[in-house]
């Protein structure tokens, strides 16, 4: 079909040598008219980069989006990465139905890109392929005793308590007194807020009924969060810290002398960053009000921040069946600004504890052999969304810039994706010609025993969900088991 010279005029392609056929139909005609008006563009994943690409890219009047989803259920890291205790964040989700609910928008969950149907498969169904299936892997810490009982990721710790169907059996021993997490960025502080939670304050959230059990026996007091360099370099955000120093029945840990000469240094930094820096300052070394004192005095439970320690070992328990503590080397600061990092000074510390939650940053995966992937990066390698070398293949989130920034960044890097894809689209640099677009896939899933969910599928659950957690006040109780799940919808 690419061979052939096509004639463009708006969005119909016929072949110049071949007339429609004979003695066809008006109504036959106008199906096949209004196929080749149309751009058939898929996006791979269901978080909030795909959903904001496949919402930029329905501002082209004709464009049809199908959203492929590994998960029988949507929205990604909005479902299963932020907290039970942030409901506010995940009004995103209205957002993403509306989007979901277009005529020329369709979701296909329970379908894997790279094993269920092949990215090659797609890029000939369809006029462009936008892979936007995010970070679904940890990093490494790459120590010893790494794989000792009681170390876990903090992301698959994350996905357990928000219900994530890969994380569902983790069973976290939370028998321990200290807990310690090595990153000091939001996610470390999500965790470490749902560790010292009083669980009554969590009964009302969508956090799993399954783990609620469990952190209600839990006997974790004191958290440490780790981190390799100063309080100016911390990757956490002025809200999640408030939070943290008000959060009910703990009270805040830093050591005054981590902070000394900060007052100076903090008067050229940008604004969102000084004000954090002060947050912290004030919190270390300035005496508390005689009610936070009061507060801080009755609290059973504690939160410190350790700075200038890098994890060397993950130290066993005398019968080296699980982790006891982890051995830190300390560091010092070197260079300034963006490019400081911390270097060791030859001292080391351990610090004992039964559970290590390594939170040193989310990884993408490659999800098909014959897409270009940057394994040191953890990226497609991609300018403004356009992956390198592959005509109609895109990327958005942080599949395409790495795992860095909030929900608002994601859609404004996702926009930008979906811009650069009508550009091409306008200037003609797509296949041309009509794509068959999920007609195609669909016959290959059903050849492969593959049963997609749609969405309504998925309104169906989303309605089961808050009907469970309606006897329970929560906003819903979530389906954790996929097959539970196709079960409900008669799959």
């Amino acid at each position: 079909m690419a061979s052939r010279c096509w004639r463009w005029w708006g969005w119909s392609a016929w072949p110049r040598t071949r007339p429609p056929p004979a003695g066809s139909t008006p109504s036959f005609r106008h199906h096949l008219s209004t196929q080749e008006k149309t751009p058939q563009i898929c996006v791979v994943g269901s978080g909030p980069a795909g959903f904001y690409t496949a919402q930029h890219l329905l501002k082209h009047p004709q464009a049809h989006v199908d959203i492929y989803e590994k998960q029988p259920v949507p929205f990604g890291l909005v479902r299963f990465g932020v907290a039970p205790d942030h409901p506010e964040v995940k009004n995103v989700i209205n957002t993403f139905t509306q989007t979901a609910h277009s005529g020329r928008c369709a979701f296909w969950g329970n379908v894997e890109v790279g094993r269920d149907v092949t990215v090659p498969e797609l890029r000939e169904a369809y006029h462009a392929v936008v892979l936007s299936y995010g970070a679904e892997d940890h990093r490494a810490l790459e120590i010893p005793g790494e794989e000792l009982p009681g170390v876990c990721s903090a992301r698959a710790f994350v996905g357990w308590y928000n219900g994530l169907p890969e994380n569902r059996e983790l069973e976290p021993d939370l028998c321990c007194d200290t807990a310690v997490i090595l990153g000091q960025g939001n996610v470390a502080l999500d965790v470490a807020r749902i560790l010292l939670t009083p669980p009554e304050h969590l009964e009302r959230t969508d956090i799993t009924k399954a783990a609620l059990g469990v952190l209600r026996q839990s006997r974790v007091k004191t958290v440490w969060l780790v981190g390799r360099r100063g309080p100016l370099q911390v990757a956490f955000t002025i809200k999640e810290l408030r939070e943290m120093i008000q959060l009910p029945g703990a009270r805040p840990i830093l050591d005054p002398a981590d902070f000394l000469g900060l007052q100076d240094k903090i008067k050229e930094v940008p604004r969102p960053r000084k004000r954090l820096t002060e947050l912290l300052l004030r919190t270390a070394t300035e005496k508390p009000g005689p009610e936070e004192a009061a507060r801080r005095a009755s609290a059973s439970r504690a939160w410190g921040l350790r700075f200038f320690r890098s994890p060397q070992q993950v130290l066993p328990s005398p019968d080296g069946r699980r982790a006891a503590g982890v051995r830190l080397a300390v560091t010092r600061l070197e260079g300034v600004g963006e490019a400081t990092r911390a270097v060791p000074t030859g001292d080391m510390e351990d610090l004992p504890c039964g559970l290590v939650l390594s939170s040193v940053g989310y990884k993408s995966r490659p999800v098909d052999p014959s897409v270009p992937f940057d394994s040191e990066l953890g990226v497609i390698p991609n300018v403004e969304g356009r992956v390198m070398d592959v005509p109609g293949l895109y990327c958005s989130g942080w599949v395409k810039r790495g795992p860095t920034g909030v929900i608002a960044t994601t859609m404004t890097d996702s926009f930008l994706t979906g811009q650069m894809l009508l550009q091409d689209l306008k200037a003609g640099l797509l296949p041309s010609g009509p794509r068959p677009g999920y007609a195609a896939i669909q016959a290959l899933l059903s050849s492969r025993g593959v049963r997609p969910v749609s969405f309504s599928d998925w309104e169906k659950l989303d309605a089961e969900e808050v009907a469970r957690g309606q006897g329970t006040g929560k906003p819903r109780e979530k389906l954790v088991d996929p097959q539970e799940m196709l079960r409900l919808l008669g799959h």
